[in-house]
Parts: structure tokens; sequence; C-alpha cells
């Protein structure tokens, strides 16, 4: 309804703003047609002021001869009418020979509201005599002025304003009547439109002015289905095929590390060979780790993840990951440091706490893995409004301005270095922003204080 409604609103929008432009127009059309054909100077002006340079000396009457030029060139023909006599006592040479020279007191009453001979004419007074000034026929239209009762002209303006308003009203109801049928069609379409990225079918009865607009939605429609089917079927056997194959690469990589442990501990083995299963033990444990890591991220990734939130301490949480890893005797070149303030000891949040560990220790081996030469990691936990803020950064080598624009913005497959020897940030940090979404949170990633890399977490506190 709300989709009509603001339809019905702009349509009548867009007609009172077309009136009142086609109104403007009208009048700005209007405009430049009356002074086509307005004089420079009204008949009436010009009357009086022949009149007033008309004057009386030495026993005639005479005019200026600018102004018997002016007359001349405009083509206007001037008498003065004796007041006793009735005769013309006064003319200008370019009168016309059918104009009478006398008239009487009713001919004189009929053409100062009218014409003389077809001329139309306007009068004015000089001392007790009448000046009349003719102009050529056809220039002007003289009519008698009509009588009309009082009370009928009083009230002219208000009839005018009511017949302007029933006008607009009639055109409205016209124009919504003429598109009643357009408007109940336009609603069904929005509906379907809107409804075209959600999981539903969307149908759209195919009749009316918009039938053919309605189909293509509907087919639209149908198109998108099969597409979600195909991505869904897609999914699914991906996330099968990466849990198959870790559960099948488990057992024999179980072998591997069994009999590789075994071997070290033999006597008999050479310094070179002893490093060299050190290395495949420790590569068989980045093995094992991508795989837990791969299936975590493909849980996390189609929902499948146990997710059990709870309200948690974060502060406690974070101390826990840190004295598991002080506990685990890790090489003493990347040395742990807790900055957070002794006074700050609690911020609650409902989270995962097993999820949130993992986070966490995904970053802290993420610097470890990072810096062969050692570094120190920092981590902290604090409060802004409404979050809960860890943060953990070292002062390792850290990364490019270009890379980290990568992990910023990039998904892990898209950060990837040439040399594949050496460790990735991906995976471990795509794991990290996964729970931190699934927590409603947010994942920042900075150059650190210290001169290394540096990840900030923020989850919503209660």
């Amino acid at each position: 309804m709300k989709n009509i409604l603001k339809l019905i609103r702009r349509f009548i929008i867009t007609l009172i703003l077309s009136f009142v432009l086609l109104l403007l127009l009208n009048i700005f059309l209007y405009g430049l047609w009356i002074v086509k054909y307005v004089s420079k100077e009204p008949p009436m002006d010009y009357t009086f002021k022949v009149a007033g340079m008309l004057k009386f000396e030495n026993g005639k009457y005479t005019l200026p001869d600018e102004m018997t030029a002016d007359l001349k060139k405009q083509n206007i023909w001037a008498i003065l009418i004796d007041n006793d006599s009735k005769k013309v006592i006064w003319q200008t040479d370019n009168l016309p020979n059918d104009i009478p020279k006398e008239y009487s007191i009713s001919d004189i009453a009929i053409f100062s509201h009218a014409y003389i001979k077809n001329y139309p004419v306007f009068t004015s007074k000089v001392e007790s005599n009448l000046l009349v000034l003719g102009y050529p026929k056809n220039s002007y239209w003289k009519y008698p002025v009509a009588s009309w009762k009082y009370g009928l002209v009083k009230k002219i303006p208000k009839f005018l304003l009511i017949l302007f308003c029933l006008n607009i009203i009639f055109i409205f109801l016209i124009y919504i009547i003429s598109n009643s049928k357009l408007l109940s069609s336009v609603n069904p379409i929005i509906k379907g439109i809107q409804n075209l990225d959600k999981d539903t079918p969307v149908h759209v009865k195919e009749k009316g002015v918009l039938s053919e607009l309605a189909k293509s939605i509907n087919k639209t429609s149908e198109i998108l289905q099969n597409q979600r089917e195909q991505l869904r079927n897609k999914d699914t056997a991906r996330a099968n095929w990466i849990a198959g194959v870790s559960h099948d690469i488990r057992t024999p990589l179980s072998m591997i590390m069994g009999y590789t442990s075994q071997l070290k501990t033999s006597l008999n083995l050479s310094d070179e060979t002893e490093k060299k299963l050190s290395v495949i033990l420790k590569q068989s444990e980045r093995i094992k780790n991508l795989i837990n890591d791969l299936n975590l991220a493909s849980k996390l990734e189609y929902n499948m993840q146990p997710f059990e939130q709870k309200k948690e301490n974060i502060v406690a949480v974070v101390r826990q990951v840190v004295v598991d890893f002080l506990n685990m005797d890790i090489d003493e070149k990347f040395p742990i440091e807790w900055k957070t303030k002794n006074e700050f000891v609690s911020c609650f949040a409902n989270i995962d706490s097993n999820l949130i560990k993992r986070a966490l220790s995904n970053l802290i081996q993420n610097s470890i893995n990072h810096n062969e030469n050692g570094c120190t990691i920092y981590i902290s936990v604090k409060e802004d409004v409404k979050n809960c803020i860890i943060c953990v950064e070292d002062n390792g080598t850290g990364v490019s301005d270009k890379k980290l624009e990568k992990l910023n913005n990039a998904p892990h497959y898209m950060v990837c270095d040439t040399n594949t020897t050496e460790q990735r940030h991906g995976l471990g940090l795509l794991i990290v922003k996964q729970i931190t979404e699934v927590h409603n949170g947010k994942v920042m990633m900075k150059h650190s204080e210290y001169g290394g890399f540096k990840v900030i977490l923020k989850i919503s506190k209660i």
C-alpha cells in the first residue's frame, strides 16, 4: 500500500508541476502576444496629449508642427467640434472626405463610445469644445460598455476562484480515474521486484497494461531460483568435498607424524637426519593445522559450526588465551605482553568463548609464523560506548600498505605471495573474520604503533 500511495503522490506532484508550468507558459506567451498589439502610447492618453498642445492663437486653433507630423505619420486625423454650433471649426490636413463637418448631440453621444464612418475615434475637451482623434479603420476595436449589476461584478473574483478550484479537482479526478488501472498493476510489479532478492519464488499476475513486465519478472524469478538451487548444490558439494578430503588426509598424516616422532627418538641418527625429521614434523603439523582451519572456515561459511552464545567476560577469555600460550613454553623469541590496564577487569558480551579463543590463537600464531627472527606480541582489551575492543599486535616485520589493503578488502584466496614457500596471511585471518562476523562484530587490520602488524576486533558489549 505504501508503494501505491507513494506512486500516487508522485503522479499528483507531477500533475501539479505540469499544470503550473503550463499556466506560466501560457501567461508568458499571452504576454508576448499582447505586447505585439499594444500601442506604445494608449489612444486616450495620446488624445489628451494632442488636446493639451492644441492652442487658440490669432483667432484660430493651431497645433505644433512636430505633433502635426506625428499625426500624419500614424495616419491619425483630428477635428475640433464647436460646443454651440456642433460644427467642425478645426481639422487636420489628412481628414478623410467622408467625415461629416457637422454633428448633432445624438451623433456625438454615439461616436464618443464607437466609430465615425468605421473609424475608431477618441475624444477629449479643448476649452469648451470637443476634440476628436480618428484612427485608421480596423486599427482598434471599440465596443459599448455593458451595464452589469454591482452584486455580479463584486462576486466575480470569488466566482473565478471557485471555478478555478473546481477545474483543478475535475482534472485530478480525470487523471486518477484514467490511471487507476495502471496504479493497480504497478503495486504487484513493485512488490515482485522487491522480493526478487529473497529465496522465495516470485509470481506476478500477468494481466493489465504491464503484463509484459510481469511476465519478465516471473521469468527472472525462475532463473534466479534455478541459480540459487545450483549454487546451494555446489556449496553443499564443496563443503562435503572439503570434509571428505580432510578426513582422508588425517589418517595418513597421523601415521607420518607418528612414525617420524618414533624415528626422531632413535639413538642412531645423524644430526642431518634428525634435522630433516624435525622439518617433516613441523611441516606435518602445519598441514594438520591447515586442515583444521579449512574445516572450520567451511563450517563457518555454510553455518555448519555449532554456535553457542552466552554472556562471557571478554577480558577473562582473552587472558586465558594468553596464559595458555605462555604455558606452551613457546620460543623465547616471542614474548607476550599483557597491555590491559589492571583496573579494567571486565567487559561482558554474548559470545561463543571457544570461537573467540580460536580467533585469538590464530592471531598470536600469525605473529609467530610471520616473524622468524622473533617479535614481541602485545595483547590488550579495552572498551568504548558500544564495544569490547580486543587488540593483537607485534613489533615484527609488518606488511606493506598494498598488502594491508588486500588483507582488509580481499578474500583469503586473493592474498597470495609469489613465493609459495612462505607463510601467507590468509586462511587464519579469514577464520578470524568469519568468527567476528558471526558475533556481528568488526575486524580492522592496521600498521602497529610498535612497527609491526595489528589486528583489532570489535564485539558489541552488553
